[in-house]
């Protein structure tokens, strides 16, 4: 069980790195996830998160008090603002942009009513 751990630990980190670069790919909760897995697989690799000085803080902010950093939740806006935009561009279906619109601004609602670190 520890390499399946392991494995899907590694997983959530690749899906964070890319989180970073695609606006629509949520990064935080890939570490989350990830130092949950590493917490039961490895030693070694849950301290290499907690103590990475960019994954690391954000996820010390989010156990101790549940706290989104201010960058991250301007990042955040920005990003889903982007997204819009680019469904708006290519003429998605409205009823696809209406669902979007609505998911997304319950995930903006979520991320802004966090406290922040």
């Amino acid at each position: 069980m520890r390499y399946l751990w392991a494995f899907l630990g590694l997983i959530c980190v690749g899906l964070a790195l890319v989180g970073m670069v695609l606006p629509l790919l949520p990064t935080v909760p890939f570490l989350l996830l990830a130092a949950f897995f590493f917490a039961r697989s490895s030693e070694r690799l849950h301290y290499w998160l907690l103590s990475h000085s960019t994954f690391g803080p954000l996820i010390e902010d989010w156990q101790a008090r549940g706290a989104i950093r201010p960058k991250a939740k301007r990042i955040a806006t920005l990003s889903i603002i982007l997204v819009l935009a680019v469904s708006l561009a290519l003429k998605i279906n409205l009823v696809v942009i209406i669902i979007q619109g609505l998911v997304l601004g319950c995930v903006l609602a979520f991320i802004w009513t966090r406290p922040t670190s």
